[in-house]
């Protein structure tokens, strides 16, 4: 036979048969399988007595939380303070005015006591006769510094005592800068300059001229017997050497 009627032999003179069994073997395997699946499942209902009981899930959950302890009573109640009675002071002037005035007792007015002639009653033992003295007036104030005076006429021009020489400052020297500066000072009753200022000004040398002035000393001016101070004018001259 050839290699292809072997292969579909089969399907074309099939070997098993279809319905060759009974009618009747469907319909009863069909309930044979329903009474062994009910069986199954009603078996285990029917003997729920004998299966073992699962544990509870409440041994999973924690207790629950003890309940808060009751809040504290209330204080007690403060007692209540008796009211301050207000005392009486017997210096305190009266709010309604006295039907009539006593007087008054206990009352040490030093009578008895030895006086002295032309003293006050109830003066004090060993007090001053005739009180207190009034304070003395206080002195008057000092005559105010007399005005400086310009050296001139009768005022004759104080003696130097005491001489400073300037010092030349580089940066003049630098420059070559020379010269001469006014200056007038102003000299008090001791001699001493007080005050001092620039009348002919060189720049780069007043400064200098000012510190050696204000250090030199004269001799007091007198006007009437009395020192006063007295206004002049000096020089500083500066050259190169």
């Amino acid at each position: 036979m050839p290699r292809d009627e072997r292969m579909f032999g089969d399907i074309v003179d099939p070997s098993v048969k279809v319905g060759n069994q009974q009618w009747y073997t469907v319909p009863l395997s069909i309930l044979v399988h329903t009474v062994v699946i009910g069986a199954i499942v009603i078996i285990p209902l029917l003997a729920a007595d004998i299966l073992p009981t699962p544990p509870s899930m409440l041994a999973f959950v924690a207790a629950p939380p003890p309940p808060p302890p009751p809040p504290p009573p209330p204080p007690p109640p403060a007692a209540a303070k008796p009211p301050e009675i207000p005392q009486s002071n017997p210096n305190a002037a009266p709010t309604e005015a006295p039907s009539e005035i006593k007087p008054e007792t206990k009352i040490d007015t030093n009578f008895d006591r030895g006086g002295v002639e032309g003293g006050v009653p109830g003066g004090v033992v060993g007090g001053v006769v005739g009180g207190i003295p009034d304070p003395p007036p206080p002195p008057p104030p000092p005559p105010p510094p007399p005005a400086p005076v310009r050296v001139g006429g009768n005022i004759k021009q104080p003696t130097k005592t005491k001489d400073v020489r300037p010092v030349y400052p580089p940066i003049a020297q630098s420059a070559r800068v020379q010269g001469v500066v006014i200056i007038e000072a102003t000299i008090g009753p001791t001699g001493t300059v007080q005050d001092a200022k620039v009348l002919r000004s060189i720049p780069l040398l007043d400064q200098s001229a000012l510190d050696a002035v204000k250090q030199w000393v004269f001799t007091p001016t007198t006007l009437n017997g009395v020192p006063v101070p007295v206004i002049m004018t000096v020089t500083v001259n500066f050259t190169l050497q």
